[in-house]
């Protein structure tokens, strides 16, 4: 079994329950001044490295977990959860007496994108020597997650960042790289996540944004532009293949990208993957099949969930599956098929992990006609 280490953004979520009435705007939601009855309340672990670590440990892959966090309440609440899946969290996770353990609140009402009060917290001290670099080389994956939430990786231009993956990358590690939704007017918002993302996609071999994280950082008057056109409704919502998201892939490819997978919310996933040539440079532990994965572009469209209740996690379930299926040896197609299975299974509960079934559970649901979405306008 293949082992991977998942580093990067570690926090607790805390969801309020809304009642399960019929859909409304959120600006009839959110009025000052407002009451609002909740059914109470789901506190779950959020970020890179419980929802990808776990979801990849659940779907049968060997992980080490790298995350940072405090000893203080919700720092114990998270390894609580981690026992709860079987996962010791003292052994790897760095657990320090500064600062305080990040935290989300996830306004998730029924009808309504989510909304996300984020306290980094300690995360914002992450650096690259709190990585275990010996445990990393014994490793055929490396997946870092959310550099616009760890404050370290995209200072001086992202100097940190590009060298964590360019030591990974050294000791023969595939590596992968997911983003997040960043705030335009905080001090990540106003990084130059282009000048970063061109220092540091040589050293990346899987590169996993959603569409809005990786048009804010790339094209900013696009992405206005995408918000103008979507008035308030889910972005993904208006997106358009050709004229939206190919534009994209171009200019990541530009910036020295291998193996692209771009999340476009319910509709599914964008791919493209570069020449056999290229590829042949994707770390060697993970014994990619070159000639099945190379050269490839498509969009593979979302299974349809059994219910809708949250999409908490299900970028980061959707990736857990992806790359697991990969360190599995699976062909790329069926790659993509478990990716958004996993997708679906996620938005049936309102955590990150509680909805996810097995690859086998999966596999025996698609062969039973599991019915697909239509795909975004090609």
């Amino acid at each position: 079994m293949k082992k991977a280490v998942i580093a990067g953004f570690t926090c607790l979520d805390m969801t309020p329950l809304f009642p399960q009435e019929p859909m409304r705007q959120a600006h009839e939601l959110f009025i000052p001044g407002k009451l609002l009855r909740m059914e109470g309340v789901q506190i779950t672990c959020g970020g890179t490295v419980p929802n990808t670590g776990l979801a990849m440990k659940l779907l049968g892959t060997d992980v080490k977990l790298m995350g940072k966090i405090t000893d203080d309440a919700f720092g114990k609440t998270i390894l609580d959860i981690f026992q709860k899946y079987g996962y010791d969290g003292t052994k790897d996770m760095i657990i320090s007496k500064e600062s305080t353990t990040g935290y989300s609140l996830v306004l998730s009402p029924p009808g309504v994108d989510r909304i996300f009060l984020l306290s980094a917290g300690i995360n914002d001290t992450f650096s690259y020597e709190d990585l275990d670099y010996t445990s990393i080389a014994e490793a055929a994956l490396f997946h870092f997650g959310y550099p616009p939430h760890l404050r370290r990786m995209y200072l001086n231009d992202g100097e940190e960042l590009t060298q964590i993956f360019a030591k990974v990358k050294s000791l023969g590690c595939a590596t992968s790289l997911d983003m997040a939704a960043v705030d335009a007017a905080s001090e990540a918002g106003r990084a130059d996540w282009k000048k970063i993302l061109a220092k540091t996609l040589p050293y990346v071999d899987f590169f996993v944004p959603s569409a809005e994280e990786l048009c804010f950082m790339l094209d900013r008057e696009r992405y206005d532009d995408w918000l103008r056109r979507a008035a308030n409704r889910d972005v993904t919502e208006i997106l358009d293949v050709e004229k939206d998201i190919r534009p994209l892939a171009d200019e990541v490819f530009a910036l020295g990208a291998k193996i692209l997978l771009i999340k476009c919310g319910a509709p599914g996933l964008y791919y493209r993957t570069a020449d056999a040539d290229t590829l042949a440079k994707v770390g060697p532990k993970a014994e990619l099949a070159i000639s099945d994965w190379a050269n490839r572009e498509g969009f593979e469209p979302s299974y349809r969930p059994g219910r809708l209740v949250s999409g908490t996690g299900a970028g980061d379930t959707t990736i857990a599956a992806f790359l697991s299926a990969m360190l599995q040896g699976r062909p790329f197609s069926q790659c993509l098929q478990l990716a958004t299975a996993a997708g679906a299974s996620c938005v049936t509960a309102y955590d990150a992990l509680s909805g996810l079934t097995t690859f086998e559970e999966m596999e025996q649901k698609i062969a039973n006609g599991w019915e697909k979405l239509s795909s975004i306008p090609t």
